[in-house]
């Protein structure tokens, strides 16, 4: 295991569609920001002790300037999911299981879904994509019937 003191560089992506860019609203924006303006504070404050490598997720207190470890946010999860009572289960990877759907959801192309996700198998994205597609098509059905129930439609009029 390296320890922090010999390593030099962070991994590289998992693969080429990993490396992507994503449109994101401007919400998303403002909270980068406001991170990105906690950050400046701490490395005037830590100087050369910040390993300052321009990381989003940067830790604040031991080994300032390093990623967090997914692992830490892992844990922070369970223990907020616990504290609100919800599925125990659920990680940091789950929302991005959550996203396909809802983008499939929203209308959302499925060509930019994958290039949102950057799956290196687009198979992946349109297991889930069509899965979804296919309940809003019976759901859209289920609701144009009762559509026409609640007109007293007779469709053998």
């Amino acid at each position: 295991m390296k320890s922090l003191r010999t390593l030099n560089a962070i991994g590289d992506t998992k693969n080429e569609k990993s490396k992507r860019k994503i449109v994101v609203d401007e919400d998303v924006i403002k909270a980068l920001s406001l991170n990105k303006e906690t950050q400046a504070k701490i490395i005037q404050q830590l100087g050369n002790a910040y390993y300052n490598q321009d990381f989003i997720f940067a830790k604040t207190e031991r080994h300032p300037g390093y990623p967090i470890v997914i692992k830490m946010v892992q844990l922070r999860m369970a223990r907020l999911l616990a504290i609100a009572k919800l599925n125990p289960d659920l990680t940091p990877h789950s929302l991005r299981h959550t996203h396909t759907p809802l983008l499939a959801a929203a209308d959302i192309a499925l060509e930019q879904i994958i290039d949102r996700l950057g799956h290196s198998d687009d198979q992946i994205t349109k297991n889930v994509y069509l899965h979804v597609t296919k309940e809003m098509k019976k759901e859209a059905s289920q609701k144009f019937a009762q559509l026409m129930r609640s007109l007293d439609y007779d469709p053998l009029c």
